[in-house]
């Protein structure tokens, strides 16, 4: 005896199951139907690729603005820090060396001003000294003090002129002058004949050579008495 006929046997349960969703997606077109993409659907198709790839063309200038952008502000930030560390190296270089030139100038300065005070003292100490007050009695007393007030103002100069060079007419920025001013008064002297250099050795010398005699008379004076 044969079983009991089952409809449910030739029904797809997967088939009624999908066709029931919601989700599923309707299948239309060439492919639903089989047949080939007329012109319309080619050109509407290509339409929306160009569609596509103008706006993938805008998405890539907007990026490259955006890029182009990026690399200005990076240029600069990297601009500012370098400028920044150099300008800040030299203003440090430039204050030292500023503060070393300060200090400088002025221990010069206060080394000038004694100086000027100095030669002050023995300036009116040359000009007080008066040969016409001298007598017979305190002639050779004045003397003396006369001589050393002199050689003491001369070491005065010297050593002022040692100091500042701008006292022997030398430029303070430059030591080569000097020599430049000083090779005409090498040639001049260059032309000069021996008994010509004698006669200005001898102008040069001459007063000192005077003041020794004077001294010496004046020991032997005083020594006789």
């Amino acid at each position: 005896m044969s079983a009991e006929y089952d409809a449910t046997e030739f029904v797809d349960s997967d088939f009624q199951s999908a066709s029931k969703s919601p989700y599923a997606a309707p299948v239309s077109g060439p492919a639903a139907t089989g047949r080939a993409p007329s012109r319309e659907e080619v050109d509407a198709k290509f339409g929306e690729t160009q569609q596509k790839l103008a706006e993938l063309k805008r998405a890539q200038e907007e990026l490259e603005r955006e890029r182009a952008s990026l690399e200005e502000v990076r240029r600069r930030q990297l601009e500012f820090q370098t400028g920044r560390e150099e300008t800040i190296q030299n203003l440090t270089r430039a204050i030292g060396l500023l503060t070393e030139a300060e200090f400088v100038s002025r221990r010069d300065a206060e080394q000038m001003a004694k100086s000027m005070a100095d030669m002050e003292v023995v300036l009116a100490k040359v000009e007080a000294t008066n040969e016409q007050s001298w007598t017979k009695e305190n002639f050779a007393v004045e003397l003396t003090r006369g001589l050393t007030v002199v050689e003491n103002a001369r070491m005065e100069w010297n050593a002022a002129r040692v100091k500042f060079p701008v006292l022997s007419g030398e430029s303070p920025s430059g030591a080569a002058q000097p020599d430049k001013a000083a090779q005409p008064l090498q040639a001049w002297l260059a032309e000069q004949n021996l008994g010509q250099l004698c006669k200005l050795g001898l102008a040069f010398t001459w007063p000192l050579a005077a003041v020794a005699l004077l001294v010496g008379l004046l020991m032997i004076f005083f020594l006789r008495r």
